[in-house]
């Protein structure tokens, strides 16, 4: 009898190959898993995916590669500039074909209350049995009963710039994720960035540090959706007061069609009623995804409302110590038509085909994340001594984060070679920032000298 396999596992390959029809090579999967798992052990997953049906292996030797079985429910796909896709239903291809028509071709529409008004939480379901048990199956780790929040805060160091940077640049913030992870970690906004997009990344970081830090306390209540909106919105609107704060003013939607209520007696009902209804559902995946459909077809602040149903999104993945929905890899263009699916035709299908496929990207990389086998990186075996020498001499310079970057450039640029420039900065600074008195010596750094730097790079600064 063969060794069993993680269902979880067999789920982080298939979302590893989804949406690559030319199909993928072992090693292209075994970097899009972010090799936590030995090229054996890979290949015999694969075999066994290729043995029931759920994998395609064609080509033979080096040009071996693998797909998705064609078909599979899907018409077409959303493509991303990576060249990643999102496949989707004859539904949701409908409705991309619609929403994509000029705007002169699609019928104005406003708020239509029976939307909300006919949802009956644990009676009425955007997802169907199958694809919520789907969705557990591949977002629950492997750990026991922990207090809410529990898993998220193990990612928190990866959620906060995976969730920061992907939410941002669904809004078009033009921020790279090696400049995001800059920023969160070292302060430092990235050359030439404009303001607004480096608040942005900020107030991300900030929510999202909200989410996990009160895990146990916050939910789908006017106090934790209020706030969350009051940091993501922060320094971010004309009107001062409106972070936080329910919309008062008629808005309306860049690209659409769609009018949104303007009476505020009737947002701030309609608000009450969708949060009652979110709190009501016993499914932590239906209450991710209604949140995402309901939050931004009412609009109910003064913008930054897909920004909120994100977030929010995440509020009972977090509380149930699932998997996080990070949004990665997902394509602008096809969040944004699917979004416009809802506001123009009030049809959920476009956006329930990107937010699973996304949940697949984000479950298997925390999957691989969590792993504790890996083979050792060649690039860091490569320049131990350089990665020794570098953050041995940010210590005894008792640089803060601003000096530690530009130093760690400095030295790349003068003794790496070009091609692996990049690979050793990020080592680099992944490396100084997990520096702590368990691990100091192996920089052969005295105590009295890590702690002299320790206090001068306990200090932010945001430049």
């Amino acid at each position: 009898m063969g060794r069993r396999i993680a269902e979880k596992d067999l789920q982080a390959i298939i979302a590893a190959v989804t949406g690559h029809r030319d199909g993928l090579s072992v090693k292209q999967i075994h970097e899009g898993l972010g090799q936590a798992i030995s090229l054996t052990t890979l290949r015999y997953r694969l075999n066994h995916l290729v043995e029931t049906g759920q994998i395609v292996r064609e080509g033979k030797a080096r040009a071996t590669r693998y797909r998705i079985p064609a078909g599979g429910g899907t018409a077409g796909a959303v493509e991303t500039p990576d060249n990643r896709s999102v496949p989707i239903s004859e539904a949701g291809a409908a409705i991309r074909k619609y929403v994509r028509q000029p705007l002169e071709s699609r019928k104005p529409v406003g708020y239509d209350r029976s939307f909300l008004d006919s949802y009956r939480p644990n009676e009425t379901f955007y997802l169907s049995a199958e694809e919520r048990a789907r969705l557990r199956e591949i977002g629950k780790p492997r750990v026991g009963e922990q207090p809410a929040g529990t898993y998220a805060k193990q990612l928190l160091g990866h959620l906060l710039i995976d969730l920061s940077w992907n939410s941002s640049r669904l809004e078009g913030n033009t921020y790279s994720l090696l400049d995001t992870r800059r920023l969160i970690d070292f302060g430092q906004a990235a050359e030439g960035a404009d303001r607004r997009e480096t608040q942005m990344i900020l107030n991300h970081k900030d929510a999202i540090e909200l989410l996990v830090a009160e895990a146990s306390e916050i939910g789908f209540d006017r106090q934790t959706i209020l706030n969350l909106h009051g940091m993501l919105a922060n320094n971010l609107l004309p009107d001062p007061d409106a972070p936080g704060r329910l919309r008062r003013i008629a808005v309306g939607i860049g690209g659409s069609v769609f009018h949104p209520l303007e009476i505020p007696q009737r947002i701030e009902e309609c608000f009450d009623q969708a949060l009652a209804s979110a709190r009501a559902i016993e499914d932590p995946f239906e209450q991710a995804f209604f949140v995402m459909v309901q939050i931004p077809y009412l609009q109910p602040f003064d913008d930054v409302n897909k920004r909120v149903s994100r977030l929010s999104a995440n509020i009972p993945l977090i509380k149930a110590n699932l998997s996080p929905l990070s949004f990665r890899d997902v394509p602008k263009d096809a969040y944004t038509q699917a979004v416009l699916g809802v506001y123009e035709c009030r049809e959920i299908a476009l956006l329930k085909d990107v937010f699973i496929w996304a949940y697949g990207r984000s479950a298997a990389r925390y999957i691989a994340v969590r792993q504790s086998l890996g083979e050792p990186d060649p690039v860091k075996l490569r320049y131990r001594d350089p990665l020794r020498e570098v953050i041995a001499s940010i210590v005894l310079g008792t640089m803060g984060r601003a000096d530690a970057i530009v130093h760690i450039a400095k030295w790349a640029d003068d003794y790496i070679v070009a091609e692996d420039r990049e690979a050793f900065r990020e080592m680099a600074e992944t490396e100084i920032l997990s520096l702590h008195e368990g691990n100091f010596a192996r920089y052969r750094i005295r105590l009295s000298e890590y702690r002299a730097w320790r206090e001068v790079w306990g200090t932010r600064h945001v430049s």
